[in-house]
């Protein structure tokens, strides 16, 4: 199903504020790798918020995740304090590992693979 216009505007919304208090709380450069928010999505009554972070070299992302969803009521109450004038009630946040940048490196390294392959295939035997 298709998010309404409204659901988009408040993922939006929630994705700037949340980016600006993780930023705020130090959260997004942590042991060296970087966290970021890749997306939210907000269910059609507006009360549930899916937030969707990416960890770029964090050596435990699992772990980085558990200690962020530990928070999770407190980053509502900020994010509360700082939707309280756009949004009558804020939504209950849940938070994911968003592992779309290891797809992709995934990916990246298969076609690495199949080009390798393809080279090697299309090249004469050498004569000795």
């Amino acid at each position: 199903m298709e998010e309404s216009k409204r659901q988009k505007q408040v993922g939006k919304l929630l994705l700037e504020e949340m980016s600006a208090i993780f930023q705020k709380e130090g959260m997004n450069i942590v042991g060296g790798g970087m966290v970021s928010i890749s997306k939210v999505l907000v269910t059609p009554d507006l009360l549930e918020a899916r937030v969707y972070l990416s960890f770029f070299q964090v050596k435990d992302p699992n772990h980085l995740l558990h200690t962020v969803k530990e928070r999770s009521a407190e980053w509502r109450k900020m994010l509360g304090q700082r939707v309280r004038n756009q949004l009558r009630r804020v939504p209950e946040i849940t938070f994911f590992n968003d592992d779309t940048l290891d797809y992709v490196f995934k990916m990246e390294e298969v076609f690495k693979k199949i080009n390798e392959e393809r080279e090697n295939q299309s090249l004469p035997p050498t004569q000795e």
